[in-house]
């Protein structure tokens, strides 16, 4: 007899930790960024710090020692990137504004695209070149009845390059 597993009940995402292996930027990055999502510090260790707030938790740790000369690669197995939902069009702005006087590469944006209806976005690069969005969707998104993902052919690869960017 197979037993029944009935939905479960997700409420967001708890954490997620990025492994850097120059955590003294990072750490100076993340400190400066992470207090303007609504975030606070509740652990600033040797090799790991981690601010919790607006519904999430984001920390921060030291690599080891054999992996200190490496950077973040978008493509290898693991993170491709992480995305924060901001509430308006105008904290995705803000956010712009931040990370460049913060000294982080922004690589698209704020722009919208047509990933769904309203999606407006700024993307950008961390201290180890780890990839950082900050989005709005207006609304539900793509839960929207009706709506669909407008994704074209923007995840897609040949030979290791993206072939729409």
């Amino acid at each position: 007899m197979t037993e029944e597993i009935n939905q479960i009940a997700i409420n967001g995402m708890a954490h997620v930790i990025l492994t850097v292996s120059q955590f003294d930027k990072a750490r100076t990055f993340y400190s400066s960024l992470l207090p303007q999502f609504g975030m606070s510090l509740v652990h600033d260790g040797e090799d790991f710090c981690y601010h919790v707030g607006a519904r999430t938790a984001i920390g921060i740790r030291k690599c080891d020692p054999e992996f200190l000369g490496e950077r973040f690669e978008q493509y290898r197995v693991g993170l491709h990137h992480l995305c924060l939902r901001a509430r308006s069009r105008k904290d995705v702005d803000k956010t712009a504004k931040l990370v460049t006087k913060l000294g982080a590469q922004i690589i698209r944006g704020p722009e919208e695209r047509d990933w769904a209806q309203g999606y407006y976005y700024v993307l950008f690069e961390d201290p180890d070149g780890i990839r950082f969005e900050v989005n709005f969707i207006p609304g539900a998104g793509l839960l929207k009845k009706g709506e669909s993902f407008g994704a074209g052919e923007d995840y897609v690869r040949v030979e290791g390059q993206d072939k729409v960017s």
